[in-house]
């Protein structure tokens, strides 16, 4: 009898367990309880999380991001999956091309002093700095392989999203030399990401789930932090992908380019036009 008193105390406690969670993920989600950023000072230190897929979603992305202001995110991460090594050549261009237009800048002002440059222009790297104080790759495992099994596509996801968090926590610089107290300090600036951007692939899915989990468990630091962005690829004009379909309720905005579009997943689909 004892042994039976104790097997529903803990069934009454898990389901306790259960409710509180419950309660408290639905209470964090966007959809349920709107909230708007805190406003922050322009130049202060901030750091952009982007998802990059393979193929079409990576080159979409790059599209959307070919206007960004360095001045309102100065550090990028770019988070690509396990032998996608076309996105991580790209987001290298890609950082590349910012920095060779942050020189012309410079060259059309060089007597300014360094105080009234433009912010965009202050938060510049130094050249011959390695890895960048500006942007970082991380690479984490595939959440699901083509025409990777059923069975076995848990097992990798859940790999995926415990490298979630890691990615989420700081840039990773594994080169990072603790003599170099340049590296240090801004290593210690940025850690959760202000904004997590993505436009749909598989790996979204993990990254938006963690970003819940630590909000839900009231992570440190998380306040203010983790906002998400999911922008539905431009193939897209009469259904919502995948993801899409995951993650319309999960994420702080949805954004759609076809107006058809508008209004999906319970009004929540917000049409801006062509972002691409």
């Amino acid at each position: 009898m004892p042994l039976v008193h104790e097997l529903k105390a803990a069934i009454l406690v898990g389901i306790l367990l259960f409710v509180v969670a419950s309660l408290r993920l639905l209470y964090i989600l966007p959809s349920v309880r709107k909230t708007c950023p805190a406003p922050r000072k322009r130049g202060a230190p901030t750091r952009l999380l982007i998802v990059l897929g393979s193929g079409g979603h990576t080159a979409e992305m790059f599209a959307i991001l070919s206007k960004l202001d360095t001045a309102s995110y100065t550090h990028r991460s770019y988070v690509v999956s396990e032998g996608d090594n076309f996105s991580a050549q790209k987001a290298i261009e890609f950082e590349d091309h910012l920095s060779a237009r942050l020189t012309k800048l410079e060259a059309r002002s060089p007597s300014q002093s360094p105080s009234a440059r433009p912010p965009e222009q202050k938060n510049r790297q130094a050249p011959g700095k390695s890895p960048s104080l500006n942007y970082d790759i991380t690479i984490i495992p595939r959440a699901r392989r083509i025409h990777q099994s059923l069975w076995s596509t848990p097992i990798s996801a859940v790999k995926c999203l415990l490298a979630c968090f890691s990615v989420l926590r700081s840039p990773s610089w594994t080169a990072l030399n603790s003599a170099d107290k340049e590296m240090v300090a801004a290593k210690a600036t940025y850690t959760y990401p202000d904004l997590v951007l993505t436009n749909g692939p598989g790996t979204a899915v993990c990254v938006v789930l963690a970003c819940l989990l630590l909000k839900c468990v009231g992570a440190r630091g998380t306040q203010n932090k983790l906002r998400t962005i999911y922008v539905e690829s431009w193939a897209r004009v009469r259904g919502l992908s995948l993801s899409g379909k995951i993650l319309v309720r999960l994420v702080d905005r949805f954004l759609v380019q076809w107006e058809a579009l508008k209004g999906v997943g319970g009004g929540r689909g917000e049409y801006l036009g062509v972002l691409v």
